[in-house]
């Protein structure tokens, strides 16, 4: 009995304490002696001895990440969550997706198109700023007065496409925002373009073995504008090329648009719209209780129409770039992984990260300015950027959107040491439903009760009789 006992302790030990006991075997013995060999493992060991140090598959110990499976079964369920909430809407409203809705918020009164006018003389400002770097290459202005210039065509340009917006009577809803967005691109490139420019003209000082035709060659028409259409914000002399164009991939890209732009105006018209149609009273005069009952009832569309936007960024600036040949497609990170909400902003829109640490930011800590004090001033400045690019196109200013990016941060300093890992990638998730696309929906809301407004009452107006 003490034999078998022995036996069954031995193949039960494990493999951390057999190499402890040759270990005292052999500094007891003696470096000279040799170790005992070791036993033959037992054929039974593994009906004798089934346990071992494991730990729970749930528990943060574990390091366990396969979770696909899970995935897979939460995937299911929103879809039949979701399918239930859609049938419930299509028995409550019937089919309300109408294209003729989204084109009069896109065309404009008479057809006179005065967001495409717009666009179109955004050229002047493109092309000021090309013959100001021949200028001031051909020794006509000093670097001082090049620079002024063009900080006073960027002003100009920003001036003017806010301006158009708020006192334009005929530019429609969709074409403010077309036209805003276009501005505020072209002015982010421009103010690139020129900044960087001076710092190639710099280098050229410093060496001067440089040929002095070489920045002659890059300051063309083709040059201009090929990085005015190429899917990023930073300029550089010489971009990365793909070999070839793919046509497959371009096609693709083109599906991906029709369908995601489908998707959206049905989640828009569908889902979101017969809740803006329950409200009185704006979310600035709304009653509490009423308020937080509409954004519960408006957290998944606004949800899901962010993904959209995000897929849709994604085949736009992935065809700009297979139909440009245009190398550098890292438009994104793995921002669906992020842990923190900072690794989530700087993973989120990378052509946008990669212009305000060039420009911003560094130039920032070149000035003497601390890192973090630097960090947080980009993190203001593109906060009020996104507000007035949402606001603006509305003419609505309640800063609900840079409000809510200020809450966030405010949620990343205090509870972000808390919140790590999975339960920090929880946390981001956590405030992109609650976060930004919420505040943005808030300011559609508010817009759409106006316009429902106004277009009650003119038809009040031309129809006196019909009202009373």
């Amino acid at each position: 009995m003490a034999t078998t006992a022995r036996k069954r302790f031995s193949m039960c030990t494990s493999f951390s304490d057999e190499e402890e006991i040759a270990g005292l075997c052999q500094s007891s013995c003696g470096p000279d002696v040799a170790p005992p060999p070791p036993e033959q493992p037992h054929p039974d060991e593994a009906m004798l001895c089934c346990h071992r140090l494991h730990d729970s598959l749930l528990s943060s110990d574990s390091r366990f990440t396969a979770y696909r499976g899970i995935l897979n079964w939460i995937i299911i369920l929103l879809v039949l969550t979701h399918a239930h909430l859609f049938l419930e809407n299509f028995i409550q409203h019937g089919f309300l997706i109408d294209l003729k809705k989204v084109m009069e918020h896109l065309t404009e009164n008479n057809y006179n198109w005065p967001s495409f006018n717009l666009i179109l003389g955004a050229n002047v400002f493109a092309i000021t700023a090309l013959l100001v770097e021949h200028s001031q290459k051909r020794g006509e202005l000093s670097s001082t007065h090049t620079h002024r210039l063009h900080l006073a065509n960027l002003g100009l340009l920003m001036l003017v496409s806010a301006l158009a917006i708020l006192l334009h009577p005929t530019i429609s809803t969709g074409g403010a925002f077309f036209t805003l967005w276009s501005y505020t691109v072209l002015g982010l490139k421009l103010y690139s373009y020129q900044e960087t420019n001076r710092w190639y003209r710099q280098e050229e000082e410093k060496n001067e073995s440089c040929p002095p035709r070489t920045a002659d060659e890059h300051l063309t028409f083709k040059d201009l504008y090929y990085f005015l259409m190429a899917p990023t914000l930073c300029y550089q002399r010489d971009f990365p090329r793909s070999p070839k164009v793919c046509i497959s991939n371009l096609l693709l890209r083109l599906l991906e648009m029709v369908i995601l732009i489908q998707i959206m105006v049905g989640i828009v018209q569908q889902w979101i719209e017969p809740i803006f149609q329950k409200s009185e009273n704006s979310f600035s005069t709304m009653d509490f209780t009423m308020r937080v009952e509409h954004l519960v009832g408006l957290v998944a569309p606004t949800h899901f129409l962010w993904l959209l936007v995000f897929f849709l960024c994604h085949s736009y600036l992935n065809l700009c770039a297979e139909v440009l040949r245009f190398g550098d497609r890292h438009f994104y990170g793995d921002w669906w992984n992020a842990s923190s909400l900072i690794t989530f902003w700087r993973n989120w829109n990378i052509p946008f990260q990669k212009w305000c640490h060039r420009h911003m930011y560094t130039r920032l800590v070149e000035g003497n300015v601390c890192p973090w004090q630097a960090e947080l001033i980009v993190f203001l400045l593109s906060a009020v950027l996104c507000e007035y690019v949402i606001a603006l196109p509305l003419h609505s200013c309640r800063m609900w959107i840079f409000l809510m990016m200020v809450f966030e941060l405010l949620v990343t300093v205090f509870l972000g040491r808390y919140f790590q890992g999975n339960y920090g990638n929880g946390l981001v998730w956590l405030c992109l439903l609650l976060g930004p696309p919420l505040a943005v929906t808030m300011y559609f809301h508010d817009h759409y009760l106006a316009f429902i407004i106004t277009t009650n009452s003119s038809s009040c107006h031309h129809h006196p009789r019909s009202a009373q």
